[in-house]
């Protein structure tokens, strides 16, 4: 998608933006430039400081996911035996909404990061099994004869063959994901911190009633999750180029 297209777009929804504004007229619904002020106003302050957490939050539980997401996914894609043993667990864990587990995490693992962290990494845990996985399962079978002919053993093929292949399932699943991420991320904040853009929302929409500020921390987060699905549409771009090759 080209730069110009996106910026075409942002403007538009400001646009829409200011004419709903204009014809609502209530402090609910404040105009984009008096919102856009207090962005810039506060970004080197506090609200800075909370998008720093929320970035490490939804950060650190992507890493994680990839760092135990991918090899089990590899491993189900390779071992039918183990695959058939598994498939029953994920196919019922799969489809559940992760916000719902919200309340049990935070009782059982307290309040801090970590929670919140588990919760996240909770979504993208299976997303990206599960593409992982598939794809794995369906490498063409010329293919890894042909690389195990060279003298290839079960690491060799699982570095040059299954994880290159994977790769792109990898990172169409985080894409996919990032999204439900930050919103279970708001959710998350909400609960037992002080740190946080979902805490900096509520905090002033619904406590200090300072709608220009909540409305910041909403495009904060905004932000967020679109800063993140461009690096990872990026990196997909980088890491895998025969998949866009003209």
């Amino acid at each position: 998608m080209k730069r110009g297209h996106v910026l075409l777009a942002a403007l538009a929804i400001g646009l829409v933006w200011q004419l709903l504004a204009m014809l609502v007229r209530q402090p609910i619904l404040p105009p984009p430039l008096a919102v856009l002020r207090v962005f810039f106003q506060d970004l080197p302050g506090q609200l800075g400081e909370h998008f720093v957490a929320s970035l490490w939050r939804v950060v650190a539980s992507m890493l994680l996911s990839i760092a135990l997401a991918v090899p089990a996914g590899l491993v189900l894609g390779q071992s039918r035996r183990l695959d058939r043993f598994f498939s029953p667990v994920i196919y019922l864990l799969f489809p559940i909404p992760k916000v719902v587990f919200v309340p049990v995490v935070l009782l059982f693992l307290g309040i801090g990061d970590f929670p919140k962290i588990v919760i996240i990494f909770l979504i993208l845990f299976f997303q990206v099994l599960v593409l992982v996985r598939d794809q794995a399962a369906n490498l063409r079978p010329e293919l890894i004869h042909s690389v195990r002919s060279l003298g290839a053993g079960r690491r060799a093929l699982f570095r040059f063959v299954y994880l290159p292949a994977s790769l792109p399932a990898i990172l169409t699943a985080l894409r996919q994901s990032i999204g439900t991420a930050v919103a279970v991320l708001y959710v998350a904040e909400l609960f037992a911190t002080r740190r946080g853009l979902g805490y900096y929302i509520y905090l002033h929409g619904s406590t200090l009633f300072d709608y220009p500020r909540m409305y910041a921390g909403v495009l904060a987060m905004s932000l967020l999750g679109l800063g993140l699905y461009f690096l990872v549409d990026w990196l997909h771009h980088r890491l895998c180029p025969w998949q866009f090759a003209t």
